[in-house]
């Protein structure tokens, strides 16, 4: 009999797994033709998924193993691909790219650790985390509308900054409690 939290179709499942197809879609639109307004409002969706996709699981009581796989797979890939097109179109520094991918390079070498000692290949994701994240998707459409000519622009260069900066702080602060969380559940 299949549990409950074997589940594969789900809608959570199914907003997480279009997300996933977002990806590719983005970084065509923003290294393809550069349409910037369409990869924004794509990013934007991305956003109000992640966020609608946990609500639904908790609410509907549809969490799954997959679900805990797939989201925060998806919310890195689109961290990934915003960072990629983010540098290669200019609008941000390499500098900042690597200390967001570096912070994941980082917890890499928890998987081996965890998978050693029977918990599997993560750590449930916890409100830092989500967060940090949540701060930097913020960032990203904000980054790209401050590269733009408008009056927009230096507001939303300002409001961008200081989410990336405020993110990418808070995503190494998590990183580092998810080492800490390791070290105490494989201690003994």
């Amino acid at each position: 009999m299949e549990s409950a939290e074997d589940r594969i179709f789900t809608l959570p499942n199914l907003l997480s797994f279009l997300r996933l197809l977002g990806v590719p879609v983005f970084l065509w639109l923003v290294l393809g033709p550069q349409a910037d307004a369409w990869a924004i409002l794509l990013l934007i969706a991305a956003g109000i998924s992640d966020w609608l996709d946990g609500k639904l699981a908790r609410a509907w009581n549809q969490t799954s193993k997959l679900g805990r796989l797939i989201d925060p797979l998806a919310d890195r890939l689109y961290i990934l691909a915003t960072l990629a097109g983010l540098v290669l179109r200019e609008v941000i520094p390499w500098w900042l790219a690597a200390l967001v991918i570096g912070r994941d390079v980082f917890l890499l070498f928890t998987v081996p650790i965890l998978r050693r000692h029977g918990y599997g290949p993560a750590l449930p994701v916890h409100f830092l985390g989500k967060a940090a994240t949540a701060c930097l998707m913020y960032a990203f459409p904000l980054l790209f509308l401050a590269s733009h000519e408008g009056w927009y622009a230096e507001i939303a260069g300002i409001f961008g900054w200081a989410f990336a900066l405020w993110g990418t702080g808070l995503y190494w602060w998590a990183g580092v409690l998810y080492v800490v969380q390791v070290r105490q559940l494989t201690r003994g």
